[in-house]
């Protein structure tokens, strides 16, 4: 149903008119907070998933090897103390 009231129709499109301006100025603010996040914590040194995930499956191995390493030689003191 719409009126033919041309200040009502003026007022609808006002308000049209705000809610895009409201959701622009809302995403500008988002962009503009991340990008100062951004700047802050550039600077800083943090290593990416890749990098930790890649890291952690080193400390993975060698610690499979230190394992393996620690009962071979378990097993030559054993055997030499005989």
């Amino acid at each position: 149903m719409q009126s033919d009231n041309p200040f009502i129709a003026d007022f609808v499109k006002m308000m049209n008119s705000a809610a895009g301006t409201f959701a622009g100025a809302t995403r500008e603010a988002r962009d503009a907070a991340r990008e100062r996040f951004r700047e802050a914590f550039g600077g800083l040194d943090f290593v990416s998933r890749e990098e930790f995930d890649a890291v952690k499956a080193l400390a993975t191995k060698a610690r499979e090897e230190v394992e393996d390493l620690k009962a071979r030689l378990a097993a030559l003191e054993a055997k030499s103390g005989e």
